[in-house]
């Protein structure tokens, strides 16, 4: 499916070519704490199938909870938070924040991940499969 979107103020503009059936949600504490949200909601794809348009976006490099580096991509202009990719495979993959999306009432998530780190308040999507915390890198 191809997507298309931008940040807040709309300096960067970008499209990707992405799976639906490959979106999810991220409750670690990292991802509520960049995100100002009980969760970060993404989809992973090959670097190659996303294409930025227009601007120059900042990059926070952040260190994961099992020491893994992980590059976090947002606009320096709005802070709107773009992607996020790590050195560990060349930087070959992309994590894409659908929050940016115009197309984002269409990219239901299927995967929850961190579910141990989910705000007790927060219900559960009953079609997705839930992780504790996530497997791979």
């Amino acid at each position: 499916m191809k997507i298309d979107g931008s940040c807040h103020c709309g300096a960067i503009r970008y499209e990707a070519e992405i799976d639906p059936a490959g979106v999810y949600l991220c409750h670690c504490s990292d991802c509520q704490a960049i995100s100002g949200s009980p969760f970060r909601w993404a989809v992973t794809i090959p670097a190659s199938d996303y294409r930025l348009l227009a601007g120059e976006p900042k990059t926070y490099v952040k260190t994961a909870e099992n020491g893994a580096i992980n590059h976090q991509v947002f606009c320096p202009d709005c802070a709107s938070p773009l992607y996020s990719t790590t050195p560990v495979n060349d930087f070959a993959t992309v994590n894409v924040r659908l929050g940016t999306a115009r197309q984002r009432d269409a990219l239901k998530p299927g995967m929850e991940l961190w579910c141990r780190s989910q705000q007790s308040w927060l219900g559960t999507i009953e079609e997705t499969e839930r992780r504790e915390k996530q497997v791979g890198t």
